[in-house]
């Protein structure tokens, strides 16, 4: 699976990570599940595209193309949930977020999960732990930003309409608190709704790397999708994927958010 992950280096001390952008699966695997398209619904849509202009600023980015159905990048690989006493998936998910059953036969047990995430977690965080360790060697603080979107109305995982910009620093504990005001500041600004640590406090990568105290900050942006592509009131293989909006209403405000980013990165803010 190591063939699935896309590093694109830069200098600046900026990763941003796209775990959950990816579709592929396996012939053998698809063969398994109740629907191809059912075990590709819950894929953060367009969100690599949507944030490239990241390279333009000197950030790296790290990628994966396998699906989630496949292995969860920014699950607890012990199997622990992130989020206590809330509906959620696992590592390798049988169910996707409005709760259809993803396999018709033979769901993955748990040698098989572990095959998964050898083949498949393992790689992907050995390549953000390297980008840190190579960029944390030039510069005394390095921004991780964990890029998230899912659909603004999933009522098995919250109630209501999400928040265009959901940011999740644990309670603030994975990044310094100067970081998570200018991020908020700005989606403050953007005249946007937000919430910080709300319902997406952020997954496994941004508490396993979040460090301030070692010059690591990191934080998870979950974005409503709603803020760049038009989302339908009942998606189906007809009308999802939707396509990537010509003039993102959310994309200005990223920019921003971006720029915070780096300029606490480089001691600006």
């Amino acid at each position: 699976m190591t063939d699935w992950i896309d590093i694109q280096r830069g200098d600046a001390p900026l990763i941003v990570c796209f775990p959950h952008g990816g579709s592929a699966i396996p012939q053998d695997l698809e063969a398994r599940l109740t629907s191809p398209w059912l075990a590709r619904k819950d894929a953060d849509w367009h969100i690599a595209q949507l944030y490239a202009f990241v390279r333009e600023r000197g950030a790296t980015t790290v990628a994966t193309s396998i699906s989630r159905t496949v292995v969860d990048c920014n699950r607890d690989p012990s199997g622990a949930s992130l989020y206590p006493g809330q509906t959620t998936t696992g590592l390798c998910p049988v169910e996707t977020f409005d709760g259809e059953a993803l396999y018709s036969a033979d769901p993955p047990d748990a040698a098989e999960i572990g095959r998964r995430r050898k083949a498949g977690f393992d790689p992907y965080h050995a390549a953000i732990a390297a980008e840190i360790e190579r960029l944390r060697a030039a510069h005394e603080r390095v921004v991780l930003y964990d890029a998230h979107s899912i659909r603004s109305h999933v009522p098995r995982l919250f109630e209501g309409e999400l928040p265009q910009f959901n940011i999740g620093t644990d309670g603030g504990r994975t990044c310094d608190s100067a970081l998570r005001y200018a991020v908020t500041h700005t989606c403050i600004q953007s005249g946007l709704s937000h919430v910080v640590d709300g319902r997406f406090r952020g997954g496994w990568t941004t508490r396993h790397y979040g460090t301030p105290e070692s010059g690591i900050h990191a934080i998870q942006m979950e974005l409503a999708m709603r803020g760049y592509l038009t989302e339908p009131d009942a998606p189906s293989p007809e009308n999802w994927p939707a396509p990537l909006a010509e003039a993102p209403v959310v994309l200005p405000p990223l920019h921003r958010v971006i720029d915070a980013c780096l300029d606490f990165a480089k001691g600006r803010s």
